[in-house]
């Protein structure tokens, strides 16, 4: 076969011809592309799909994003069904808000979107002392989120014409005085309540189950008493930390770049001033600004007469209440740290000088400059370790694409052992024994990374002993293994959980137990209510449970009050059962004025968030939204997702 195709290599070139080229003249690279990467349908919005590949790739975005913004979060949390669910709801809810803004023609204008580029605290941080944008920092923000800087701008502009979506529901949110107290009274509302429990606890003692009802118990629910599939394991970590072991720094490049960043690595200058506040916010009518401007001139005027009266003018005239008691005193500060005016005027000013008036968005300063703070010029022998660790970390940076393409072809290419990669690249073959699926209680790092331990238990690597691909476990890392030795789950047997068995056949029978004493006890005291023995009564409301069992309270507050004092039975599940008796109803307490508002205005937030949630339960049923990645069994996720 292959010396015919030798032979013959003209006619299957034009064979390939005849059969590829009109493929491609038909669907066009990006149809095979598309078709490549489409992937399992999990949404659909308006007819567009949400593919499987675009919600993994979301997932791991918002996962790196909270790590980054809190790195000692739970690893597992971050990869359960129920965040992944999240993420999808949130894709969805956006495509949703996009589709809705742009059947709305609600568009974004430039004017608006500088606005929100100039209001955005972390591109303000970017802002140079001269007040422009530092465009390399700028660069790095939106290559940080996969875009360039039109690319980040377009997504801005999005997100805000969709954001007006949702506006004018959000905006016009409001609820009558009356409506609120209504709904608030009765939520607050109270109930005094006695309450008889009848604890699965106080029962146990009572059980005493023979050997054969536990061996009955074991049979029959076997799966409960499983040894999981666990293994012993070999893995490598390739990270950025690895990368920096194998590089060197010359001393020219250190000391060039100790040449070049002396100022900056040496520290940076602070500047102590005080300052004098006549506050004029920046919408306020002209009138106002200009009486606040004439009153800060005439302060001005008496400094200039009498400057050693700054601390004592300050503290009766300055409108900042955070400092007038100190004299006007803000401490030291660096550049950064203040308005850009108040900022400008400060470090062009030389120590004990008292300014012009300066204008900000605050209102009118004088300022005293009372210290300058320079930095003292370190030694390059002082700076030499930090400016090492700080090249290193630069060259590992780039140098760790580059690493991570031989750890990933390594790993696949001499998929029987790592130990070639790991002497490749010089890195240690690290050990793990009872690694099991799911993560156990207190591993952390790679052993805790969930899609490592699929690829570990997957088929391949669990038959055939060979290694796994190379998986991203967090940022500038990955990882792979191999097992050595692999253990199948078992049933443990008898002897082993005889105890653990014991444990739970006496809870069922107390529970059992529990429940038919409190359901008696409820059917005699309401037939006889004085032969009732209860406790003392304690009062009781969503707010102020008092320690009362949740379900009780809940029970309680739902209970039919027409007729009271009135008895109904709680079953508390494993825990047991409860007999409650409502005496009566108490009235929610007026509460302060302040009180009462701040509880209106929390009600009108509750009322326009459902307003909110119900106008985009309109949009998903007018965008035609469907789910067809299943909901994780744990309940919804919908709540926090909005």
């Amino acid at each position: 076969m292959f010396d015919f195709v030798r032979q013959h290599t003209k006619i299957m070139m034009f064979l390939m011809f005849l059969l590829i080229i009109p493929s491609f003249v038909l669907f066009g690279i990006d149809g095979y592309n598309r078709m490549r990467e489409k992937g399992e349908v999990v949404a659909r919005v308006a007819g567009h799909d949400i593919s499987k590949g675009e919600w993994d790739a979301a997932h791991k975005a918002e996962a790196d994003r909270i790590r980054a913004s809190s790195p000692n979060v739970d690893a597992k949390l971050l990869d359960s069904p129920e965040a992944r669910y999240v993420t999808l709801e949130r894709m969805v809810r956006e495509r949703v808000m996009a589709e809705a803004a742009d059947k709305f023609k609600l568009t974004t204008s430039d004017a608006r979107l500088a606005r929100d580029l100039q209001e955005n605290p972390t591109i303000a941080a970017m802002r140079l002392p001269d007040g422009k944008l530092d465009m390399d920092r700028y660069r790095q923000l939106a290559a940080s989120q996969g875009l360039t800087p039109e690319g980040f701008e377009a997504r801005v502009r999005r997100d805000l014409s969709a954001r007006q979506v949702e506006l004018g529901v959000i905006a016009s949110g409001f609820s009558a005085a009356g409506v609120a107290d209504l709904s608030l009274n009765a939520f607050f509302e109270k109930r005094e309540v006695q309450i008889a429990n009848f604890l699965t606890t106080d029962f146990a003692a009572k059980v005493d189950p023979s050997d054969a009802e536990l061996e009955t118990y074991y049979k029959a629910n076997q799966a409960l008493f499983q040894a999981p599939e666990h293994a012993s394991i070999e893995y490598l970590v390739l990270d950025l930390d690895a990368v920096k072991k194998g590089i060197s720094i010359n001393e020219a490049d250190l000391k060039s770049y100790y040449d070049q960043n002396v100022a900056r690595l040496s520290g940076i200058e602070e500047r102590r001033a005080s300052h004098i506040l006549i506050n004029a916010p920046k919408d306020a009518p002209a009138v106002e600004r200009q009486k606040a401007k004439a009153l800060a001139q005439e302060l001005l005027q008496e400094l200039r007469k009498s400057p050693e009266r700054f601390a004592e003018l300050a503290r009766t005239k300055s409108q900042d209440t955070g400092s007038a008691e100190k004299g006007g005193d803000l401490d030291y500060f660096a550049r950064g740290s203040m308005v850009k005016p108040f900022e400008d005027a400060a470090f062009a000013m030389k120590k004990g000088d008292i300014s012009d008036i300066v204008e900000s968005e605050f209102g009118y300063h004088i300022i005293h400059l009372t210290d300058i703070k320079t930095p003292k010029q370190r030694s390059f022998e002082e700076l030499r370790p930090q400016i090492e660790a700080d090249l290193k970390t630069q060259q590992a940076q780039r140098k760790f694409a580059e690493t991570a393409e031989i750890f990933t072809n390594g790993v696949y290419e001499q998929s029987d052992s790592l130990k070639p990669v790991a002497d490749k690249l010089k890195l240690e073959i690290r050990t793990a024994s009872d690694v099991t699926r799911k993560p156990g209680q207190g591993v952390s790092g790679v052993l805790a990374n969930a899609k490592f331990l699929a690829a570990l238990f997957g088929p391949d690597t669990v038959d055939r002993k060979r290694n796994t691909e190379a998986i991203e476990t967090a940022p500038n890392q990955l990882a792979a293994g191999r097992i050595v030795q692999y253990f199948a789950s078992r049933t443990l047997p008898f002897a082993e959980v005889r105890a653990v068995v014991r444990e739970r056949v006496v809870s069922a029978r107390a529970t059992e137990l529990a429940k038919k004493e409190g359901q008696a006890k409820l059917a005699a005291w309401k037939a006889a209510p004085a032969s009732a023995q209860l406790p003392v009564p304690v009062l009781v409301s969503r707010d102020q449970a008092q320690g009362v069992n949740p379900a009780v309270v809940s029970a309680a507050l739902r209970a039919d009050s027409s007729k009271l004092p009135g008895m109904i039975g709680v079953d508390l599940g494993t825990q047991g059962y409860a007999v409650v008796r409502i005496d009566k109803i108490v009235a929610r307490a007026a509460p302060s004025a302040q009180a009462a508002k701040q509880d209106r205005d929390q009600y009108a937030q509750w009322w326009t968030r459902a307003e909110a949630q119900a106008y985009y339960g309109v949009l998903k049923e007018r965008f035609r939204v469907e789910f067809l990645a299943p909901r994780p069994a744990r309940g919804s996720t919908e709540l926090a997702a909005n």
